[in-house]
């Protein structure tokens, strides 16, 4: 049993200091707190999830390494940029007596997280913080990181665990069967972005890894967008995993936390006005073969996380958190149905991206 949060806020406090803690975010993976002290700025407390992330010290060292550079930059991120707060003891982190790894960064006043996007404007801001984050890491040397994911996003070994477990006592139902029925009718599709990796035709650069929309921070009046946070994820990778994860998370009008694969439909409207911001933001940064995969990528992508759903479910959700068995079928079920919303529109999201990058007025104001 790891420590508890008060015990591990207060090492990150003057000792005495009185303050409050209160759950913050509803994360699948780790376990977050916000700690309001009486006098000292407010910070958001992180208990990592080792078994998620095996070496969580590299995470942090990565943190490092980033936080140094943009700060260095001229992107505007830096203003907003989630600080690393050091334990009273020292360091970067605080581990517990029972090994539990615990961080702690600078809490944003005066921003919000959406809970949907409600305008044009705001989902051109979702894109533009998206290409400015891309573009202000892009001159890092991948090398420079830790792979604190090694097979996080590669679709192909997440087919494989599929595979592994599709034998299970579970996968004789019928919604079962119709999930895998799904993916196998698109098992050739899988590795579309790892073969163009390894061909050459896409090269790997600094990603975050998950900007889903509750990972970007919006200004108080929900105008603006100031910066990606939980940023445990960023790693080498392909871009097109950023692009097709923010659009799977942002375009889903039935909302990220919906698990009625009824309610899922694709807005392609947002999507349009995501890419137009994101266009914007990134620049001359991605080539001509760049672009000619972004299709790939959006498709790929809620096919993946569906992937990743259904297995859960066969293994007996032990990776993502449920409420009750069956949430991990249902979560698969509408990415399915995001992915067949997005073939439907194929021809016109190829249209989109491959219009001409608009100017960084769409992101300014």
């Amino acid at each position: 049993m790891s420590a508890e949060p008060e015990f591990v806020a207060a090492r990150f406090l003057p000792e005495g200091e009185r303050f409050l803690v209160e759950p913050l975010g509803g994360g699948l993976i780790n376990r977050t707190w916000l700690v309001s002290p009486a006098a000292s700025p407010r910070f958001v407390l992180q208990r990592l999830n080792t078994r998620v992330f095996a070496h969580p010290g590299r995470i942090t060292v990565n943190l490092c390494r980033i936080q140094g550079r943009v700060k260095q930059g001229r992107s505007g991120l830096a203003e907003h940029w989630p600080d690393l707060v050091a334990p009273r003891a020292g360091g970067d982190a605080f581990i517990d007596a029972e090994g539990g790894y615990w961080r702690a960064q600078r809490y944003l006043e005066g921003s919000r997280v959406l809970e949907h996007i409600a305008t044009e404007r705001q989902a051109l801001e979702v894109g533009r913080v998206l290409g400015t984050f891309h573009a202000a890491l892009g001159e890092i040397d991948c090398t420079e990181l830790e792979d604190t994911l090694p097979d996080f996003h590669i679709a192909p070994a997440y087919l494989a665990r599929l595979d592994a477990v599709r034998t299970s006592a579970g996968a004789a139902d019928p919604s079962v069967r119709q999930a895998l029925d799904f993916v196998e009718a698109r098992r050739d599709f899988v590795p579309v972005l790892e073969r163009a990796k390894a061909a050459g035709r896409l090269a790997l650069r600094i990603i975050h890894g998950d900007p889903k929309l509750a990972n970007i921070l919006f200004d108080r009046d929900g105008e603006r967008a100031l910066t990606l946070i939980d940023l445990d994820t960023v790693k080498p990778g392909l871009v097109h995993y950023d692009i097709g994860d923010c659009l799977r998370s942002c375009c889903n009008r039935s909302g990220e936390s919906s698990d009625d694969p009824g309610a899922a439909r694709f807005d392609l409207a947002l999507c349009e006005a995501i890419l137009r911001g994101y266009l914007a933001a990134a620049g001359d940064m991605l080539t001509a073969e760049d672009r000619d995969h972004l299709y790939d990528a959006i498709r790929l992508i809620p096919l993946e996380l569906g992937i990743r759903f259904l297995a859960d479910h066969l293994a007996g959700d032990v990776y993502f958190r449920v409420e009750s068995r069956g949430q991990n079928l249902r979560r698969a079920r509408v990415q399915f149905r995001l992915v067949e919303c997005i073939e439907a529109d194929e021809t016109a999201i190829r249209r989109i991206v491959a219009a001409p990058s608009p100017s960084m007025e769409t992101g300014e104001g």
